[in-house]
């Protein structure tokens, strides 16, 4: 037997190049952020649908938070110096003294157009404080589950509607529930902040096709001025209330008209030009 320890040895290197297009796994990774990015678009779609309008409004603040960057005198260190949005009338204010109350210890109500900014804005600001725009709201979880709010041409309106689990009025009457009580206190306590005059505008969903004769007009009617006693009741001044109306069915916001979300009332707090 020949000995070949002695002969040379010999090492092969294979170069591995890699690989493009299918061959190679660029593609992988490529893919994996496409599906990552699919997923947050369903998901997104998702939390629009599953979400009310003001959860999704706190969602919003939650990435564009509200925190004032002037000094107020406040009850803490937290946004908006530990108090309410709304504690120092909705507007900014420089130093440390804080702002002229009344007598009774309330801020003073001021016109819209005062605040300097334009009448916009202090709309919107109201808007944020009575929804919880900016971290706060003069709503509890439950009565923020029966508000819309939105600002128009006519002003800020604040839509009060049903739910198949909470009404405003009794079935068929105009007579209040618990929830109506607690909402008008509130928004008594709102429309405080200011001077402006308030609309206050009933809506019923459509009866049924074999009532021969419909009370949908007089029931909105009825419900409107029902929300203006409570209002006045919880102290909101009754010269400031410039109308009280009732649309029957003719204005539903559900193209189902049976549907109990077209049982509203709306409260308008009116620009100083209407």
């Amino acid at each position: 037997m020949a000995d070949n320890s002695n002969a040379p040895v010999i090492i092969k290197r294979k170069k591995v190049v890699g690989g493009d297009g299918h061959h190679g796994g660029a593609w992988k990774i490529a893919y994996a952020d496409f599906v990552t990015a699919m997923m947050a678009f369903f998901l997104l779609m998702w939390l629009i649908n599953a979400t009310t309008e003001q959860q999704r409004l706190g969602i919003a603040e939650f990435f564009n938070p509200s925190v004032p960057l002037n000094k107020t005198s406040g009850g803490g260190s937290a946004m908006f110096g530990g108090d309410s949005v709304l504690t120092e009338r909705i507007l900014a204010h420089q130093g440390t003294g804080g702002l002229p109350t009344s007598l009774e210890g309330q801020p003073d109500p001021v016109e819209f157009e005062t605040a300097g900014k334009g009448e916009e804005d202090e709309l919107e600001r109201l808007r944020d404080g009575l929804i919880g725009g900016g971290g706060e709201s003069f709503l509890s979880d439950n009565l923020m589950k029966h508000v819309v709010t939105r600002v128009t041409d006519e002003g800020l309106v604040i839509e009060l509607f049903d739910s198949p689990n909470q009404r405003l009025f009794v079935e068929g009457t105009a007579q209040p529930m618990p929830l109506l009580l607690d909402l008008a206190e509130v928004l008594v306590e709102v429309a405080g902040y200011v001077s402006n005059d308030v609309a206050i505008e009933g809506h019923v969903r459509s009866e049924p096709v074999t009532v021969r004769n419909t009370q949908t007009w007089s029931m909105s009617s009825i419900r409107a001025d029902a929300m203006r006693q409570l209002m006045e009741t919880f102290g909101l001044e009754k010269e400031r209330v410039a109308r009280v109306t009732g649309h029957a069915d003719r204005e539903m916001v559900s193209n189902i008209p049976r549907d109990l979300r077209n049982n509203r009332i709306e409260i308008i707090l009116l620009r100083s030009d209407q």
